[in-house]
């Protein structure tokens, strides 16, 4: 069993940064493949970025590729996801996940969710 805190959310202006943290229970975390994923009001949770249990494949979806940075430390059982050149259609409630095995971009895909945190861009 896997627990999942996520951090570091709040209100931005367009063109912000931001850094949110997902912190994790249990001694298998470096087992697990990791995501982030956000929702928006009105829409399907959608994939934002994952990276593998040693960090060493990463992928990302399009609309965040060269903005946002997903790294973790297995050390301190976190996964980060740093946001740079924010915009308002960044603005969502930002879930970290976690499953075994291989990566993966499907929500449904994931064993373990946290509870999200919340970021708003203003533009």
């Amino acid at each position: 069993q896997v627990q999942l805190v996520e951090s570091g959310g709040g209100l931005v202006q367009a063109g912000g940064s931001l850094r949110l943290s997902c912190a994790a229970s249990g001694r298998t975390f470096s087992s697990y493949t990791m995501g982030w994923f956000r929702q928006a009001p009105g829409k399907e949770r959608e994939f934002v970025a994952a990276i593998s249990w040693s960090g060493g494949r990463i992928d990302y979806a399009d609309s965040v590729k060269g903005r946002f940075t997903i790294s973790r430390d297995n050390a301190k059982n976190t996964v980060y996801l740093a946001m740079n050149s924010l915009k308002p259609e960044d603005t969502a409630v930002y879930h970290c996940a976690g499953k075994l095995q291989l990566m993966a971009r499907t929500p449904r895909e994931y064993d373990y969710w946290g509870q999200g945190t919340r970021v708003t861009v203003s533009s």
